[in-house]
C-alpha cells in the first residue's frame, strides 16, 4: 500500500476549497429537508460569487421549497477522499429575471444560463456558516476551516 502524503495545512486546504468553488462547472450535492422531515438530496451546479454559493433550480423544486421554508442546506463537493462539506443558510432567493450580477456570475462560471429557462427558475444564494475539508484520516483533526461564517485561517 502506498504511503499517504502528510496532511495539507489549513491555509492550503482553504485555498483548495476556494479553487473548487470557483472552478468552471462546479458540481455539488445539496441536501435539504422538509418539515415532515423528509431529507432531499440533489446534484446541482454552483457558482461562487461574493462569498456566496449560488445555485439555480426550478422555483417549485423540493430544494427551493425546503430552503424557503427552513433556510438551511448542506453542500458537498468532491469525492469521498477529498471532500468539502459546507453548512449554509439561505441568504436570498432571486428570480432569474432580476438576477443582474448574480446571473452574470453564474452564467460565466457555468455551461448554461438559467435566465434563458424563463421565470420558472430562481437563484438561491447560500451563505456558508461552517466549512470542513479533508482528504484522509490525517486531515480529519483539523478539518474545520470556517465556523459561524468566519474563516479560521
Amino acid at each position: 500500500m502506498p504511503e499517504q502524503p502528510g496532511p495539507r495545512s489549513a491555509s492550503v486546504r482553504k485555498a483548495d476549497v476556494l479553487a473548487r468553488l470557483a472552478a468552471p462547472v462546479a458540481d455539488c450535492w445539496v441536501a435539504t429537508a422538509s418539515s415532515s422531515p423528509e431529507p432531499y438530496l440533489v446534484p446541482l451546479t454552483l457558482a461562487w460569487f461574493e462569498e456566496r454559493i449560488i445555485l439555480a433550480t426550478a422555483r417549485r423544486s423540493p430544494t427551493a421549497r425546503n430552503l424557503a421554508a427552513h433556510g438551511r442546506a448542506r453542500v458537498g463537493l468532491g469525492p469521498t477522499r477529498d471532500v468539502v462539506l459546507i453548512e449554509a443558510v439561505l441568504a436570498e432567493t432571486i428570480p432569474v429575471g432580476a438576477a443582474g450580477a448574480v446571473g452574470d456570475a453564474y452564467a460565466s462560471q457555468n455551461d448554461w444560463d438559467p435566465r434563458e429557462a424563463g421565470d420558472s427558475y430562481v437563484f438561491l444564494a447560500l451563505r456558508p456558516l461552517r466549512v470542513q475539508a479533508w482528504r484522509e484520516l490525517n486531515e480529519i483533526p483539523d478539518r474545520l476551516l470556517m465556523a459561524d461564517g468566519v474563516w479560521l485561517v
